[in-house]
C-alpha cells in the first residue's frame, strides 16, 4: 500500500516521497475475503480537525510532530520547498514528517474539510527499501 510522505532533509528543505506500507493478507471474518493489513503502529494521540470553509492558503509551516493525516472530505494541494506540488483528495492519507526546516505550504479547496491527525512518535518505522 502506497503512502504519500512529506519530509525535511538536514538542510531544512522539504520534499515529497512515496513510501510502501508492507501488508499481509489476513482473514478478518469467516464470511469475508481476506484484507490487506499493515503492521500495527504505535500512536501517541489522535486529533480531529475541522478546517473552515473558505480557508485557502496556509503559509509555510511545519508539523509539530510526525503525523499520519487522513482526509475525510475536501482536497488540498501541498507544496514542498523544492517547488513540487501534489494534490491530495478526500479519502487519502499523508505521512507528514517535516518537523524542522522550511515546512510546506497548503492550498485548500473552498469547502469545509475534516482531517484526522494520528501522532506517530517514531514515524512509521518502515523497513529499509
Amino acid at each position: 500500500m502506497k503512502c504519500l510522505r512529506i519530509y525535511a532533509t538536514s538542510d531544512g528543505e522539504s520534499h515529497f516521497d512515496e513510501v510502501e506500507l508492507p501488508t499481509a493478507r489476513r482473514s478478518v471474518h469467516p464470511d469475508a475475503m481476506p484484507f490487506e493489513v499493515t503492521a500495527s503502529y504505535p500512536a501517541s494521540r489522535i486529533r480531529i480537525t475541522r478546517i473552515p470553509a473558505g480557508m485557502r492558503e496556509v503559509a509555510w509551516h511545519r508539523v509539530p510532530d510526525k503525523v499520519l493525516t487522513v482526509r475525510l472530505d475536501g482536497a488540498v494541494d501541498y507544496e514542498t520547498s523544492d517547488g513540487q506540488v501534489r494534490h491530495v483528495a478526500a479519502g487519502s492519507f499523508v505521512l507528514l514528517e517535516d518537523t524542522h526546516g522550511k515546512g510546506h505550504l497548503s492550498r485548500h479547496s473552498p469547502e469545509a474539510q475534516t482531517v484526522i491527525w494520528i501522532s506517530l512518535p517514531n514515524g512509521l518505522d518502515l523497513p529499509a527499501g
